[in-house]
């Protein structure tokens, strides 16, 4: 299994991308992709697709892993994350991968112990699992490393390696 796990924003969207062979999963590729506000919204759009599809051929993905999403402050933001979602399904799709998705809760149960943990919680968590990590401004990457977390976690407990 060759998990990519994607935080999606319409700025700034973290990522992950883990390999898990038997119990052993290792750490590929992280880091986030800056979507410029200041460009439209469509070649945002545009720049995320191309940025996770070329991810997806480089490292052979088998596996996409995505929080599920809930609807905060914002109905419009709400929408805009609906189109990033969208070009997911569509590499999923064409590239004929498995799409798994989490609940906040599930993601903080999984990493923490508690579905109610905030984001920092997470946060200390994954740099406790991974300690070449440093504590991010914004919490796209952390958020991304949880939900892929997740994914590789889902048939047994693996041992992580950096």
């Amino acid at each position: 299994m060759i998990a990519l796990g994607i935080d999606p924003g319409t700025r700034v969207s973290g990522f992950v991308i883990f390999k898990k062979e038997h119990r052993q999963v290792h750490v590929l590729d992280f880091g986030i992709i800056n979507l410029p506000a200041h460009r439209e919204l469509t070649d945002r759009v545009g720049d995320f697709f191309t940025f996770f599809k070329g991810k997806i051929e480089q490292f052979g993905v088998t596996d996409i892993a995505l929080e599920t999403p809930f609807l905060g402050k914002s109905a419009l933001n709400y929408l805009k994350l609906g189109y990033l979602r969208g070009a997911v399904y569509i590499l999923t799709s064409h590239y004929k991968l498995s799409l798994h998705e989490y609940s906040p809760r599930q993601v903080k149960q999984a990493v923490t112990g508690y579905g109610g943990a905030d984001k920092e919680q997470v946060a200390r968590m994954i740099l406790k699992l991974f300690p070449g990590l440093a504590m991010p401004k914004k919490f796209d990457l952390t958020d991304a490393f949880g939900v892929g977390m997740c994914c590789v976690w889902a048939s047994a407990q693996p041992i992580f390696h950096k």
